[in-house]
């Protein structure tokens, strides 16, 4: 093969490769604007008449009494196996008195959002894509715009808004019941002091602490929400892009959960960084 023909398959593949990275880096350009301007539309749309009450009391039922027995459940666990990983850690430096305080900031800040996010967009946000998805390849939606309804306030905007309300009671439970599985397995279990336990359980637990978690709750039931109603209202394809349609937003979803928690969490801390230096 000569140098030429060598140099001309040499650019061809470039090209490709170029051609590839460029078309997806457009792709989810145009993907986060079309999120972003369905996110707006749908917010914007909670405030226009009629207002929606019955339908996001309904969803808020849907989304938080139904994902409750599945919160208890993983939050007394991830309580019971987070203190015992700590406790046999702290044990090896004499540090066991600590093991509360570790367990609440963990789960207070981190596990508790994060968890109860992933669990709920699992459980409910795979449900309103495939609710969603379904009605729009069986044309109910096209029927409700010919009706004259605005289909994203009727079906989009309350069960955002629902989530996002119920997601910080959820991530109250899970944090609730966590604490509680700490306290049994360090009290019964460990055989630590019950008043030295507390006594450093809120000495460096403080409401801040909880309230970083619930605004994480909320946003990232915002975002999943959002990302799963899109997915299922932009459905195509029949009942295979329902399932597509419900598995990519159950994927982002967490996915977007997880970079987020990395991000909040660091923009939280320059804010108290901030409020120090101004507050001193």
């Amino acid at each position: 093969m000569s140098y030429a023909s060598r140099r001309a398959k040499f650019n061809e593949k470039f090209d490709e490769i170029f051609s590839s990275i460029f078309g997806t880096l457009a792709g989810f350009v145009v993907a986060t604007g079309s999120l972003m301007r369905f996110a707006i539309q749908s917010i914007r749309s909670v405030f226009t008449k009629p207002f929606r009450w019955d339908e996001i009391i309904s969803h808020m039922e849907f989304v938080g009494n139904k994902s409750v027995v599945i919160i208890v459940l993983s939050g007394s666990f991830t309580g019971l196996a987070l203190a015992m990983q700590i406790y046999l850690g702290f044990k090896l430096v004499n540090m066991t008195a600590l093991v509360g305080p570790t367990v609440g900031l963990g789960v207070l800040r981190e596990l508790g959002p994060v968890l109860t996010g992933l669990i709920v967009s699992a459980r409910a946000g795979g449900a309103m894509a495939a609710r969603l998805g379904t009605m729009r390849v069986t044309e109910q939606i096209d029927a409700l715009e010919v009706m004259g309804v605005d289909p994203v306030q009727y079906l989009v905007s309350p069960r955002i808004i629902a989530t996002v309300l119920v997601m910080p009671l959820l991530t109250g439970i899970f944090d609730f019941v966590a604490m509680a599985g700490c306290w049994v397995i360090c009290i019964f279990l460990f055989g630590i002091d019950q008043a030295s336990f507390w006594d450093r359980t809120t000495m460096w637990l403080k409401p801040y602490h909880l309230y970083e978690g619930l605004f994480k709750a909320a946003l990232f039931g915002l975002f999943f929400a959002v990302i799963c109603t899109e997915r299922g209202y932009k459905t195509k394809g029949g009942a295979e892009g329902v399932g597509n349609a419900t598995n990519e937003g159950v994927v982002t979803s967490m996915v977007m959960i997880i970079v987020l928690d990395f991000f909040i969490t660091n923009l939280i801390n320059v804010f108290y960084r901030f409020q120090k230096y101004f507050m001193s």
